[in-house]
């Protein structure tokens, strides 16, 4: 009876821990949006970060039903997430990624939906002087010749991919004590770039919401056209997730003139001015 018992146990045990590895984690979320009982999930870095996530989400829950699981997450890392079937949609700035992972076949929908642009920012004495750069690769090639202190996120999100293409635009593999990984987002670098007079390359968006953060910083870089940052969203091919369905309509929601409008005015009551470019100016520097 013992063994029965004992075998009774091992087995309700294993079932458990099948159950749990096979079950998505609810206490990934970042945060909820919503109240619906249609779900899904996003991963995304800045626009969650920003608000604007939290802006399109609830105004889509108002007419869609829908509760948004928000997984905080760089381009690399969403993207990765939406590989392993982790996440129903992210919303992403890594082109060549993303027309991938649709080449393949585990991502579909791929849809401009707005832009922002790189900045870099620096110490307003600008030891480096980046501000008399003609191209972002001139300006990183100014900053590796100084060996002035520079912040990277090194995490494979768009703008540590964006930052690492610049590098090789400059023909220049950064190493060295003056050349600082973070392994952090963006907000975080920046406010250490900030604290530790470095230069950092920051999207414009979360420059405009911390600015007047950063006293240490000014923008000493910015024009360049390989500098713009689209934003696309991509999901699940149908039926893969379970929110695939609800996630495909939020990607339809976004790119609606609803969807659009909302991403076009975010921040300009807070900032006086919009942290978004719409589809239609991004359009114009679309890959």
């Amino acid at each position: 009876m013992k063994i029965v018992f004992e075998t009774y146990v091992i087995l309700l045990i294993g079932i458990f821990l099948i159950c749990v590895e096979a079950s998505p984690a609810t206490d990934e979320c970042q945060e909820k949006y919503g109240n619906g009982p249609n779900r899904f999930s996003l991963a995304t870095g800045s626009p969650g970060e920003l608000g604007l996530l939290k802006a399109l989400a609830e105004a889509f829950d108002s007419s869609a039903n829908a509760t948004m699981c928000w997984k905080k997450a760089g381009s690399g890392e969403s993207m990765k997430l939406l590989k392993e079937k982790q996440v129903d949609m992210i919303m992403v700035h890594a082109p060549a990624a993303e027309k991938k992972a649709v080449e393949d076949g585990w991502a579909t929908k791929r849809t401009l939906i707005g832009s922002n642009e790189f900045f870099i920012v620096g110490p307003p004495e600008d030891p480096a002087k980046i501000s008399e750069a003609k191209s972002a690769a001139d300006a990183y090639s100014r900053i590796a010749s100084a060996r002035s202190k520079f912040f990277s996120r090194g995490d494979n999100s768009g703008t540590h991919q964006k930052e690492m293409a610049s590098w090789r635009n400059a023909g220049i593999s950064p190493t060295g004590d003056w050349y600082i990984v973070t392994k952090d987002f963006m907000t975080a670098t920046l406010k250490r770039a900030n604290d530790e007079k470095g230069y950092f390359m920051t999207d414009s968006s979360t420059w405009v919401a911390e600015r007047k953060n950063l006293p240490g910083l000014k923008i000493l870089f910015r024009g360049d056209k390989f500098l713009v940052n689209t934003y696309h969203a991509l999901c699940q091919p149908d039926s893969v997730t379970s929110g695939a369905a609800t996630a495909s309509k939020f990607i339809d929601f976004v790119a609606s003139p609803a969807g659009q409008e909302i991403i076009r005015n975010y921040g300009k009551d807070k900032y006086e001015q919009g942290l978004y470019d719409d589809a239609s100016y991004a359009m114009k520097y679309d890959d």
